[in-house]
């Protein structure tokens, strides 16, 4: 029997998870119901496949009149916690986008909703279920570097200027890039460690490089500077003959626009970086940056025992092992076929399949997209007040 799948927030992400893997892995699931605010526009990106849904502008209409397998939740990120307790309140197998909540009310809310909330639910934590994450979780796990005692973890992000020149430049939507960025490393380095940070400190930089000197609602096409600002598809594409990274040669909003916000108003920051210290003593550092461009980009984690360094990148997709007290260190290529978050989101796939289909349990669970979360906002807490800070878990 074909599953039926509802929507609420057909965005971009979520249209890629339907179109690229969902109906891969399982023809007979089907789209019945979407949730959204642009319907009209959305039935004409689908065109003829729209006429086998059924449309709706309010959510809880939608669950109260369909018979739905499971919902996934692509709405803009203030949005998901508000929509993920509408489908718990139904007991209803959920895929939630990730960061699941962007606020301390929202995942404390979140939180006690879980307690009542039995179906299973997968979260968009797509790093921690790659192949590298994988093999190192389980390189540690056979002893190959001893115990673990000190991970390093960087995102050098080559496509950044995208939370600048997009809809992720609202701070109301997003509240900083520990949120939408750290919260995949954070947890993938919690997964592989296997325990959760106890203690943060962390600090950012906001407004040094992006925001702030050019007049609010200016687009790429309209400056004066488009043909010699590196931010201008018309500078990358005609000038220096480069692909931009991230949307193609679309016109944008200006990055260095004074509607990005400020440190009273709150916006993304340019670069941030936290030290984490887990409930065992093992220590992290992780640390990103929103204005490395082309081969300097870079994601990845170096996981060091006393008798062995774990090394791992997903641009380059390769794992190194090296045995500090023996001459031999071992790389694992993991192919080049490998896509979609390093090939994590086959794998959440394969997990909100089976949990319509016999509502097992999956790799990426509402737990781990609250502590997450919970870690998140504490580092960005953390950097505001420049303190260390203990993780305030819920009980």
């Amino acid at each position: 029997m074909a599953l039926q799948m509802g929507v609420i927030g057909y965005g971009g992400r979520i249209r890629g998870v339907i179109d690229s893997f969902i109906r891969v892995l399982d023809p007979a699931a089907n789209v019945v119901a979407i949730t959204d605010i642009r319907n009209e526009e959305i039935r004409g990106e689908l065109g003829s496949a729209a006429e086998s849904i059924r449309f709706y502008d309010d959510a809880d209409r939608m669950l109260d009149a369909e018979r739905l397998d499971g919902v996934l939740i692509g709405t803009r990120c203030d949005m998901h916690t508000p929509m993920a307790i509408k489908v718990m309140s139904r007991n209803l197998p959920m895929y939630l986008e990730k960061p699941v909540a962007t606020s301390m009310d929202q995942v404390l809310a979140l939180h006690y909703a879980a307690k009542r909330y039995t179906a299973p639910c997968v979260v968009s934590f797509p790093m921690r279920l790659s192949p590298l994450a994988m093999k190192a979780r389980q390189l540690i796990l056979d002893g190959a570097i001893g115990k673990l005692e000190h991970i390093q973890a960087v995102n050098n992000v080559s496509y950044g200027s995208v939370y600048f020149d997009s809809w992720y430049r609202d701070y109301r939507v997003t509240q900083g890039l520990f949120l939408q960025k750290a919260t995949h490393d954070i947890d993938y380095v919690s997964f592989i460690a296997g325990e959760r940070p106890k203690l943060v400190a962390a600090m950012m930089s906001r407004g040094r490089v992006y925001g702030g000197r050019k007049p609010a609602g200016l687009w790429c096409s309209a400056c004066d500077e488009v043909e010699s600002c590196p931010e201008s598809p018309f500078w990358k594409r005609k000038v220096k003959g480069l692909q931009p990274a991230w949307r193609g040669n679309e016109d944008h909003p200006c990055c260095f626009g004074k509607d990005i916000g400020d440190d009273k108003t709150g916006c993304n920051e340019d670069s941030s970086s936290c030290l984490l210290q887990f409930e065992s003593g093992l220590q992290a550092v992780y640390t990103q940056n929103f204005f490395v461009r082309r081969d300097a980009g870079e994601r990845g984690a170096t996981l060091i025992g006393y008798d062995g360094t774990i090394q791992f990148d997903w641009c380059k997709n390769i794992l190194k092992l090296t045995r500090h007290h023996e001459h031999e260190t071992i790389s694992y290529n993991m192919g080049s076929e490998i896509d979609g978050h390093g090939g994590g989101d086959i794998e959440l796939a394969h997990d909100f399949v089976r949990a319509m289909r016999h509502r097992d349990s999956g790799r990426s669970p509402l737990t781990a997209g609250i502590q997450s979360a919970l870690v998140c906002l504490t580092c960005r807490t953390s950097a505001e007040r420049r303190q260390f800070l203990e993780v305030p878990y819920p009980a």
